[in-house]
């Protein structure tokens, strides 16, 4: 399978015999200007990432030397591949961004420090969501501890989304012998953002899952999601599970897909300040094992982004549930 080039989010150098696992990070990718990342919660993609990594190394899954690290920022040459001049401009005022992370004190600091604090990260992030995809294709299977920007749109920001990670990585991954790819969007909000950039695309297939009752209410965007799942509030495992098993079989069934981008969000964890949702952590787990199941089973090339997730809990969640993958034998190996 053809893969297509990450350049600027090329990975520290290596080949497919070393000893590392489709999953990419850096600490670049970790949020962080004089504290003012706290008002943005400690486990958004501000620090989640890193949590992730620390956990996963203490119980020796993973080690610096088995992770893709991120050697570069996605560059504006890639950026423009996706976002408008205009939208890519306005980023260069505080006030702008602060509307993007609903952060208002972002508002009275200089442009070049919430570049360097916030949209820096996010590029890192963004650089790592190609990464992923490339690695994918590869092996199977890839996950990035960061990207997931699912409310940003090519001319618009917004859900603390600065950047198109996930329309970015589906046009390149289109550039290939790739034709057919699903979102399969669980977090707890709609994806807005992916969904307005592919609206009057059939090779791309929508299932967006997501808590009806709370932001972004974008109706314009629901026109895109061709199978839209809408939840109620603090909807707990049973139904959860049961709803997603039955509307993943059908999407899969409807549209066989070349590839998968699974966004992950944990926000749907019961308790969470934003998602309004009551999925218990073994509820979040199983989920990202009925998804990975099918992919691997019908080897359909899938990559997993963190997206949202408010809580502190958050991180040792998704730590479980890729140790979980791996011992369900979820996440081979090729060489």
């Amino acid at each position: 399978m053809k893969c297509f080039k990450a350049e600027v989010s090329d990975t520290e150098e290596g080949d497919d015999s070393d000893c590392r696992m489709p999953i990419v990070f850096c600490r670049e990718y970790n949020v962080r200007f004089c504290g003012i990342e706290r008002l943005v919660s400690t486990n958004t993609a501000a620090a989640k990432g890193d949590r992730i990594f620390k956990k996963l190394c203490e119980v020796k899954f993973l080690t610096e030397e088995t992770v893709h690290k991120v050697r570069k920022e996605i560059d504006r040459k890639s950026l423009v591949e996706v976002h408008t001049e205009r939208y890519l401009r306005s980023l260069r005022w505080s006030l702008n961004v602060a509307k993007i992370t609903e952060v208002p004190i972002l508002l009275f600091l200089p442009n070049f420090c919430v570049d360097r604090g916030y949209l820096r990260p996010m590029r890192f992030q963004t650089a790592g969501s190609l990464v992923a995809g490339d690695l994918a294709l590869r092996h199977g299977w890839a996950i990035n501890f960061g990207g997931g920007f699912h409310h940003c749109s090519g001319d618009r920001g917004g859900g603390f989304c600065a950047y198109a990670d996930i329309t970015l990585l589906i046009k390149r991954v289109l550039s290939g012998r790739i034709s057919r790819v699903m979102i399969v969007d669980l977090d707890a909000h709609q994806g807005n953002g992916h969904e307005r950039d592919f609206m009057d695309d059939d090779r791309v297939f929508i299932m967006d899952m997501y808590n009806a009752s709370i932001y972004p209410k974008d109706k314009e965007a629901k026109v895109a999601i061709r199978r839209k799942v809408e939840l109620t509030p603090f909807t707990e495992d049973q139904e959860y599970l049961q709803r997603l098993r039955r509307n993943l079989d059908a999407s899969l069934e409807e549209f066989p897909p070349e590839f998968i981008v699974y966004n992950a969000g944990t926000d749907i964890l019961d308790g969470d300040p934003l998602g309004a949702l009551s999925v218990s952590p073994e509820g979040v787990i199983q989920r990202d094992e009925e998804v990975f199941k099918r992919a691997i089973a019908a080897k359909i090339p899938i990559v997993m982004l963190l997206s949202g997730g408010y809580l502190p809990s958050a991180a040792t969640v998704i730590a479980n549930s890729i140790l979980n993958l791996s011992t369900k034998g979820l996440l081979p190996r090729r060489h």
